[in-house]
């Protein structure tokens, strides 16, 4: 099933309403459809090199609002399951991830935006814990148009063969610079508690 919504979602690239599917397209993935703008973007940018970068903001804005829907997505779920969590033996956990989301959110949020992990469980978790908004919509900004622009910027630079492989190469450079952060983090705790 997965495959043949993916083959239909690289048609559409094709289509003379292209821009706007692609908006809606960037816009559902960001809250609850599973295949990412970057099958469509690809081909879009290689059809018409110049509007590649039209099209990279087309999707960045589209994604920030659809993000924006799962964040509500997200707060509006939790308020039904609030009172029973804050009863629950979770309820400490729960108060530390919120702590941790607000000290790290913008980060966790940019950083959602190049990886493969669907872009949708960062928006939606970010409404569950109750993220500070303008954070939120700036680290998806950055991190979404970080990703869409990079997209385009190598279909520009490479042509037409690197529409076929800028899904694979994206997800690795997504799973390459959450490594390094993690590697990071993990080298600044590890510093922080010495002596």
């Amino acid at each position: 099933m997965l495959s043949r919504l993916y083959d239909r979602v690289i048609g559409w690239s094709a289509h003379p309403r292209a821009p706007r599917i692609l908006s809606a397209l960037s816009f559902a993935e960001s809250s609850f459809f599973p295949i990412p703008p970057d099958v469509m973007l690809a081909p879009m940018c290689v059809a018409q090199p110049r509007r590649g970068w039209s099209f990279a903001l087309n999707c960045t804005l589209s994604s920030v609002a659809g993000g924006l829907a799962g964040y509500l997505i997200g707060r509006l779920a939790f308020e039904w399951l609030q009172p029973w969590l804050l009863e629950s033996a979770y309820a400490d956990a729960f108060q530390s991830a919120v702590q941790s989301f607000e000290t790290w959110g913008f980060w966790y949020i940019l950083l959602a935006g190049f990886t493969p992990i669907p872009y949708k469980v960062f928006t939606i978790s970010a409404g569950v814990v109750g993220m500070p908004i303008i954070p939120f919509l700036l680290g998806s900004l950055v991190g979404r148009g970080g990703r869409f622009f990079l997209v385009a910027g190598l279909i520009r630079l490479l042509g037409d063969d690197a529409a076929g492989r800028i899904r694979g190469w994206v997800d690795r450079a997504g799973w390459f610079i959450l490594g390094l952060v993690v590697l990071g983090a993990l080298a600044w705790y590890w510093w922080g508690h010495q002596g």
